[in-house]
């Protein structure tokens, strides 16, 4: 029966330290998410500036894998090299264990101090940021709780012949200590609370050096194995980031736990604390291994992009975004053109599918416009994160405009992809299951502002290309001629109500939505001419006649 209070003593304390650290986390996360994002994307311009952002990211998210998460992410989008996204995790994992140092500190004492200030500021706190902030301050007093529940369930164990014995064998086997100390990190997804249970159990007195160090050695390599599984299913860029951290610590590991006996006598040569051993030995192994492995982190990624293969080329992603051409503005800006216009053809095929629908009341013609609309959302963005990769330096002021437009205009088709998929092929599956009967009046109507809107969209996107001003007064043309006739068609529509038609009747709101959305749709693929009339003067900016 103490036994089983013991063990239930230890895992309220780790439960914990675990829930501390998912308050520390969430709080830090809302609090300055954005900015530990921006920062850790932006700042890694050299190594010392990529060493620091992880280091620093860690620290205030309390979570290594939380950092290689979101580096790998950043590697996956092409926001951040590959060697700098290795050197962040070098810093990321020694922000982990300075982390777990400080814990080790002796600051127990502010706990209750951290909880009711913590408290205080997410009740009191009159923005989100700081009501976060207070969260996070609870997350930090609920660790320093743990640490002292920790000691006082770890401190009967030294009485335990049971654990003795079990000590015992993991003392005579040092790699299965390392394994079984990385399946706890690697199950509770935090070296960090390992490194703290271990830090325990050493003051608790149970622990010998040896023995010690191959726990924490563990703890290093199953915080290292969580992101590794959690990206799997990625994208190759985003697991030779996750790989790479993997081997870098597989290969510390194996060397360390090879040296573990006479560094353990080491460190009793030394005279260092024991009850702070497992923090010290942590923190030792990760500087010791930042040191080693940074002049290899180019190395380390050459290898990585080796061993895993690049993806099969995706028919449904960017064809024309090359990240080698960045360097060369006016051919980066050709593929991003030619990507775009890709988007403008699955646009076009939106637009026939419902206009098909629409005359034929078949639905299988509506089937694929969810596929093609995420497809539209997805090229648009990868559009967008390529061209900010640009920056401004080395970008001529026209090259600088052509950006923009480029950018514009991948916007505006991804807002038509929206309409077309939320509105307008919602109001065709209404007309269609309701087996609604238009007008041949409306229906004629209808299908006129179809085959133009699509008219349309032809000549928007070779305006995109040649920049053709004539073209684009056109269009402008066009659009007032649109205008009109959704005008006159909801007016010959209200007309048919008041005679009574049934057939308007029964098809009124359908007929005024499609006429809506077609309009809509109309006005951003006019939005293509906008520039190139703007730079010629001949946009102005407001249609209200000028008062005499």
């Amino acid at each position: 029966m103490e036994s089983t209070i013991i063990m239930v003593n230890l895992a309220g304390a780790v439960a914990l330290l675990l829930f501390g650290l998912s308050q520390v986390k969430e709080g830090a996360t809302r609090a300055f998410g954005i900015r530990l994002r921006t920062g850790l994307a932006q700042g890694t311009s050299n190594q010392f500036r990529s060493f620091a952002a992880g280091f620093v990211a860690t620290v205030a998210l309390q979570s290594s894998t939380a950092t290689a998460l979101m580096i790998a992410s950043f590697v996956e989008k092409g926001l951040v090299r590959a060697r700098m996204a290795q050197i962040v995790l070098l810093g990321a994992n020694v922000g982990t264990a300075v982390t777990a140092w400080i814990v080790a500190a002796g600051i127990g004492w502010l706990s209750p101090l951290a909880i009711l200030a913590g408290v205080a500021l997410n009740r009191g706190g009159r923005s989100s940021a700081q009501q976060a902030a207070g969260t996070a301050l609870v997350g930090i007093g609920l660790m320093l709780l743990s640490l002292h529940l920790l000691g006082l369930a770890t401190e009967p164990m030294r009485h335990s012949p049971a654990l003795a014995a079990f000590l015992g064998m993991l003392d005579s086997a040092l790699p299965v200590a390392l394994l079984f100390a990385a399946g706890l990190a690697f199950v509770s997804s935090s070296s960090l609370a390992v490194v703290v249970l271990i830090l325990s159990l050493s003051t608790a007195g149970v622990l010998s050096s040896g023995l010690t160090i191959a726990l924490v050695l563990g703890a290093n390599l199953g915080g290292a194995v969580a992101p590794f599984v959690a990206t799997l299913s990625a994208s190759a860029s985003a697991r030779r980031v996750t790989a790479g951290n993997l081997a870098v610590r597989a290969i510390g590991c194996l060397i360390a736990l090879m040296a573990a006996e006479p560094a353990a006598a080491f460190l009793q040569w030394l005279t260092l604390p024991v009850e702070k051993l497992p923090v010290d030995v942590h923190l030792l192994f990760n500087i010791a291994l930042a040191i080693v492995a940074w002049p290899f982190s180019g190395v380390l990624s050459g290898v990585m992009q080796t061993l895993i293969a690049d993806d099969p080329k995706d028919e449904a992603g960017p064809l024309y975004l090359d990240a080698r051409a960045l360097s060369t503005p006016v051919i980066a800006l050709s593929g991003a053109t030619r990507e775009v216009l890709r988007v403008g053809d699955l646009i076009e095929a939106m637009l026939i599918a419902s206009m098909k629908a629409f005359d034929g009341n078949n639905l299988k013609n509506l089937y694929d416009i969810g596929k093609s609309e995420r497809q539209v959302d997805m090229l648009q963005q990868e559009v967008k994160v390529y061209l900010s990769r640009l920056g401004r330096d080395g970008l001529s002021d026209e090259q600088g405009r052509r950006t923009i437009v480029v950018i514009d205009y991948a916007i505006n088709l991804e807002h038509m992809g929206d309409i077309i998929e939320k509105s307008l092929a919602g109001q065709i599956r209404k007309k269609i299951e309701k087996g609604l009967r238009f007008s041949d009046e409306g229906y004629q109507e209808l299908m006129t502002l179809f085959a133009l809107t699509i008219d349309n969209l032809r000549i928007a996107q070779t305006i995109f290309v040649t920049r053709d001003a004539d073209l684009a007064r056109h269009l402008m043309e066009v659009k007032v001629e649109v205008r009109h006739m959704e005008k006159r068609s909801s007016e010959q529509h209200l007309e048919r109500l008041r005679d009574g038609r049934a057939d308007s009747l029964q098809t009124s709101s359908v007929h005024l939505d499609i006429l809506r959305d077609l309009k809509r749709i109309n006005a951003h693929i006019v939005s293509v001419a906008h520039p190139i009339l703007d730079e010629s003067g001949l946009l102005v900016e407001s249609r209200l006649r000028l008062s005499r």
